[in-house]
């Protein structure tokens, strides 16, 4: 399994998917629970890994060049 996250990107996903977990203590009743999805993002900026960009042939990690 290749990285296809870059560094950038993995900040900007674990800012995203706190501010999503973070329903969880805003909202009430069973909506509270969509909060969820936020560790999807987390848990593919941990893993340096997503399965969407993998699909759409997509990847923001810089190349590193041979010398």
């Amino acid at each position: 399994m290749e990285q296809n996250v870059g560094s950038t990107e993995k900040v900007i996903r674990i800012v995203v998917g706190l501010a999503i977990l973070s329903l969880l203590f805003l909202l009430e009743g069973p909506n509270r629970w969509f909060g969820l999805i936020g560790l999807a993002p987390i848990l593919t900026a941990v893993v340096g890994w997503c399965p969407a960009w993998s699909v759409l042939g997509i990847n923001t990690c810089k190349t590193k060049t041979g010398a």
